[in-house]
């Protein structure tokens, strides 16, 4: 739960919106956890994934890979057993992330 709290206040520092973490754990085996957040634009989404990538590896998480810096709509950011999703508004709409994992239960953290 501390890598949650972390993830959650380094992206409301920076502005994200909508933050919404999701038990996806007993519904498939590529992590425990996704959190899904907006950005304003897909620069704001760039410096989101920037300086989540920073406090995670200085909190000493280690990150696995990064998907989608170069156009910034929807950017993944996996940490192993947490992906943290990124979205312009439109993107995440489109995609539906939280429509597709439905069944996984919403955390408060």
């Amino acid at each position: 739960m501390e890598k949650l709290k972390l993830i959650k206040e380094t992206l409301e520092n920076k502005k994200a919106e909508d933050i919404v973490i999701l038990d996806v754990s007993r519904l498939t085996n590529i992590a425990d956890f996704f959190v899904v957040a907006s950005a304003s634009s897909p620069v704001h989404a760039r410096a989101l994934a920037e300086h989540l990538m920073e406090k995670m590896e200085k909190a000493g998480y280690a990150v696995d890979h990064v998907e989608g810096m170069e156009f910034g709509n929807w950017i993944l950011v996996d940490l192993l057993d947490v992906i943290v999703h990124i979205f312009t508004p439109e993107w995440r709409e489109h995609y539906g992330i939280e429509w597709i994992w439905a069944e996984a239960e919403r955390l408060e953290v």
